[in-house]
């Protein structure tokens, strides 16, 4: 079992920055495959962003494309999210994500592939 805990959400003006980071538990954490979803208000929980566990394969929503990056560094145990050039749209609640992975090469991009949460963290973007 892994548990994530999910920072760097905050305020920022359109066009700024921000850099995610999600801590994970445990020993296992190069098992893992990670995400990063998101979820605006009324609005479903959203893929933004998914890495294998080597981080060797990423893949980004087309929404997201260019301007953010997700890696991960094992041996802190820790993955992020880089996000430039945001926009009023990016406003959401980020939430990362892990389950096993059977390859050091696979991710997923469905909410329902992974078995770990963590709690969130809110990211505004004021225009």
């Amino acid at each position: 079992q892994v548990q994530l805990v999910e920072s760097g959400g905050g305020l920022v003006q359109a066009g700024g920055s921000l850099r995610l980071s999600c801590a994970a538990s445990g020993r296992t954490f190069t098992s893992y495959a990670l995400g990063w979803f998101r979820q605006a208000p009324g609005k479903e929980r959203e893929f933004v962003a998914a890495i294998s566990r080597s981080g060797g394969t990423t893949l980004h929503a087309d929404s997201v494309k260019g301007r953010f990056t997700i890696s991960r560094d094992n041996a802190k145990n820790t993955v992020y999210l880089q996000m430039n050039s945001l926009k009023p749209e990016d406003t959401a609640v980020y939430y990362c994500a892990a389950r096993p992975g059977p390859t050091v090469y696979i991710y997923y991009r469905a909410p329902n592939e992974y078995d770990y949460w963590g709690q969130g963290t809110q990211v505004t973007v004021s225009s």
